[in-house]
């Protein structure tokens, strides 16, 4: 009858979906960062406990933690909260470095781009509000045809696949999330002027709420498997190939407020040879 086919159905549609997941392999790494990640260094001051991990920063080392298994394409977030007060020569780094200043003075957000062990594409910004008065969501999204970095859901930077370009691009080799929390004074503040204000230690960033919808690396099969355009792998959707109408704006607003560095504008840097990518569109 019509109610027993409407039931069957809705089986058939549950046991689709369910084959679907399956079969595209996403990973959804629980919240508790013990299960997900662990420490990699400094183990004797850091510590992840349920939701949260702290990195702490004193005389004797930093710290840092890295994700249990690797990952290509998808998309990775976290809460951070940083080093309130003088953090001057002091580096938080999670895909971005989050470089410290003196008090009253901003920190500086710096993204680069690592292809086969290559970077020199760094763009910089401040941030619209202070990083260490709460918790600020920082996303990457990382697909087959661009990078995008989200601070509280608005694009700061995308960096698109121009392969075919001679670009070299993040799409053959699963990654690891990373944090960590370091001493860089020899060039993080002022290209080393400042130097870290060692009365402050220990100094601690805080992270929760990390999540990763990612694709789980499982060697070479992967770079094919998730990148091929079925229903479980959502970011090969035509809705992350590139950025929307709003997104687009939103983007521009934080590249004329607040963008305090771009390579592609560095001409002196690469002796008037721009990277090939300068010259074409990043939206």
């Amino acid at each position: 009858n019509t109610l027993n086919m409407a039931k069957f159905e809705k089986m058939l549609v549950a046991l689709f979906i369910c084959v679907v997941v399956l079969v595209g392999n996403i990973v959804q790494v629980d919240g508790n960062f013990s299960k997900s990640m662990y420490l990699t260094w400094g183990v004797q001051h850091a510590s992840i406990m349920g939701e949260d991990l702290h990195l702490v920063l004193d005389t004797t080392s930093g710290s840092a933690a890295k994700s249990k298994r690797s990952f290509l394409f998808g998309s990775i977030e976290m809460l951070i909260k940083l080093i309130p007060g003088n953090a001057a020569g002091i580096v938080t780094a999670y895909y971005i470095e989050f470089l410290g200043n003196i008090t009253g003075q901003p920190y500086t957000v710096n993204t680069n781009i690592y292809t086969q062990g290559k970077g020199n594409k760094e763009q910089q910004f401040y941030l619209w509000f202070d990083p260490t008065a709460d918790f600020h969501n920082y996303t990457i999204h990382w697909n087959p045809t661009q990078i995008v970095w989200y601070v509280d859901g608005l694009p700061i930077r995308v960096f698109q696949n121009y392969e075919n370009h001679g670009v070299a691009y993040p799409n053959k080799h699963g990654m690891r999330v990373y944090s960590s929390l370091w001493n860089a004074d020899d060039w993080a503040t002022r290209g080393g002027l400042v130097k870290t204000d060692w009365r402050g230690a220990p100094f601690i960033a805080s992270f929760h709420h990390f999540r990763a919808r990612a694709c789980k690396w499982n060697g070479a099969l992967s770079i094919n498997h998730c990148a091929s355009n079925v229903p479980a792998n959502w970011w090969i959707s035509p809705l992350y190939k590139q950025l929307s109408y709003s997104e687009k704006g939103q983007l521009n607003w934080v590249r004329k407020n607040y963008m305090i560095y771009d390579y592609c504008a560095d001409s002196k840097r690469f002796n008037g040879q721009l990277p090939p990518e300068c010259s074409k569109t990043q939206l």
